[in-house]
């Protein structure tokens, strides 16, 4: 089955340029997204979009479900990377929740989880552990009719605004998932203020004091945390944020295009220069290029080709480069305008630098796509 081309102009375009795109400075300002841009994603069914086990009756159907959901990120990514975000942790936690529940847990919390009446979030950076998710220190000690958790959670995504958290915490067993209500006794949620870039994402480290969770708040088997539950999240959130990166560095390669032409330097437009034309096509191209690895990765996944995983994790090392190359060259053509305050080039430029830290470095995502194309290979 052939790869699809993204069409110009998706069903979730208008909403991300009509209701969220207007807001974008706002999030950004306030360091939250506000409850109409919520109430709006829940109305379009963005919530419920892209989960494991879905509607699809066949290949092609799941194919469709797949690249439009990739095409939702793209287009919330174009206008505000940090209302993308919210919906990629959504999808991460849902994600391994949907797959690894069992049918008491997903009757009870599916439905509240695909309205987008609970938002999810999954909790595995600690002060100490990044991507290395089989070295988590916060302990889940076994008592009577459940666990007792205690620990830290750092650098959460949507800590400050999820409902429910995908955590991975210790046990004899090795690393195990839970389903940690926000209401939970003994959790402390303490926001993080003054991020550099993506400030709607609504972080916060998450503080376990003897946190009680019953037993039916295990997710999946003990010892399959980081093997199984978190990998589900991760390979979910890495394909997101690599459409999220194609929709921001799009967004600052179609206003630098536009300055390119209506700029007057030496008696002409910028767009005449070659180096301005090196800049553009450049961008373009890298552009381009992104899309395309991530509509192929998008396939792979819909189709459960055996290198789904390492076609997104690809696409993720690329997209968050090729989006501060993007953003770096775009400001370069706006000149002092594009380091501006409040203007969207800043913008742009400041959510971009976040894209290759999160959902693994670029260094951590090297080394595994190295070792996984090394795996590939069978020596005679």
């Amino acid at each position: 089955m052939t790869v699809q081309t993204t069409p110009a102009h998706t069903r979730w375009d208008s909403l991300a340029q009509e209701v969220v795109a207007p807001l974008a400075a706002q999030i950004d300002q306030d360091a939250r997204v506000p409850q109409q841009v919520i109430m709006a994603l829940r109305q379009a069914g963005a919530f419920a979009s892209g989960f494991p086990g879905g509607p699809a009756t066949d290949q092609a159907e799941a194919l469709s479900a797949s690249l439009d959901h990739g095409q939702m990120h793209q287009a919330l990514g174009a206008a505000s990377a940090s209302v993308q975000g919210v919906l990629n942790v959504h999808h991460m936690g849902g994600s391994a929740l949907a797959k690894w529940s069992s049918k008491a847990q997903r009757s009870q919390w599916m439905p509240r989880v695909l309205s987008g009446e609970i938002c999810c979030a999954i909790a595995m950076t600690e002060p100490e552990v990044g991507s290395d998710i089989s070295a988590v220190q916060t302990q889940a000690r076994p008592v009577s009719g459940g666990y007792e958790l205690t620990g830290q959670k750092s650098w959460i995504t949507c800590g400050d605004f999820a409902d429910l958290f995908v955590l991975i915490a210790k046990t004899e067993a090795g690393p195990t998932a839970f389903l940690l209500p926000k209401q939970t006794k003994g959790l402390r949620i303490a926001p993080i203020e003054g991020l550099m870039g993506c400030r709607g994402y609504m972080m916060a480290n998450l503080h376990l004091e003897a946190a009680y969770l019953p037993e039916d708040h295990l997710l999946g088997r003990p010892g399959f945390g980081a093997s199984h539950v978190a990998v589900t999240g991760l390979e979910a959130g890495r394909l997101n944020l690599a459409w999220g990166c194609v929709g921001l560095a799009d967004a600052a390669c179609t206003l630098a295009l536009r300055r390119a032409k209506t700029r007057q330097q030496f008696g002409k437009p910028i767009g005449d220069f070659q180096l301005v034309q090196q800049m553009l096509a450049r961008m373009a191209t890298d552009i381009h290029a992104a899309r395309l690895m991530c509509q192929s990765a998008a396939t792979a996944r819909a189709l459960r080709q055996m290198d789904a995983a390492k076609q997104a994790t690809m696409a993720k090392y690329f997209a968050s480069q090729m989006v501060g190359r993007v953003t770096r060259d775009a400001q370069q053509i706006f000149g002092a305008e594009g380091i501006g305050p409040n203007t969207p080039m800043a913008l742009f430029h400041r959510d971009s630098r976040i894209m290759e830290v999160i959902e693994g470095t670029t260094q951590v995502l090297e080394s595994m796509i190295a070792r996984l194309s090394l795996s590939e290979v069978h020596l005679s």
